[in-house]
């Protein structure tokens, strides 16, 4: 079996049959080439308008994710593009909001069961109470507590003004009941 080798073309101007020595190979230039400096260049005004019009758009109100929301205009609604909205029945006369209860708390997952207590309004229904930042919520009245939704959801239930049962865990490990009058958020 015959075998062929690939031999490289002779570069113009030089001898096919090697006559001539090669040069040393050239060592890599550390000056960028000027193609690349014009891309960056372009890169960098690109970015530098992207940056303007943004802050153009957020100082003028404009949002990117507002773009598609249906704007309210004067007595009517109108669509963003301009063509006015179908028109809409009458809204039925509104009845009062029922007031909503707080504590006074920002809580969060505990990762076990309960809501961890990382904030209290001073002056608030649980500052009052006794609370602690630490502190974790069990149980609020009858409804234990798993997760800070839960407690978001029974302080909602709750009426403002009523005595509610709070079972807490303390950071050093005691349990406590304690009774808080949740109030009116404002």
């Amino acid at each position: 079996m015959e075998q062929t080798a690939l031999r490289p073309k002779p570069m113009p101007g030089r001898e096919p049959d090697g006559a001539s020595p090669a040069p040393a190979p050239r060592p890599c230039s550390p000056r960028p080439r000027p193609h690349a400096a014009r891309r960056r260049g372009r890169r960098l005004v690109n970015l530098l308008f992207a940056a303007f019009v943004g802050v153009v758009l957020m100082l003028s109100g404009i949002g990117l994710g507002a773009m598609g929301a249906t704007v309210i205009g004067p007595g009517a609604v109108v669509d963003p593009r301009g063509r006015p909205a179908p028109p809409s029945r009458p809204a039925p006369p509104a009845t009062p909001p029922a007031p909503a209860a707080t504590l006074g708390v920002q809580v969060m997952d505990a990762g076990k069961p309960g809501a961890l207590v990382v904030g209290l309004h001073v002056p608030g229904p649980a500052q009052a109470a006794g609370l602690v930042r630490g502190d974790v919520l069990l149980v609020f009245g009858t409804t234990r507590i798993d997760t800070a939704a839960d407690l978001v959801r029974a302080v909602a239930r709750a009426r403002p003004g009523a005595e509610v049962r709070l079972t807490v865990r303390h950071r050093s490990g005691g349990f406590e009941q304690v009774t808080v009058v949740p109030a009116v958020a404002a």
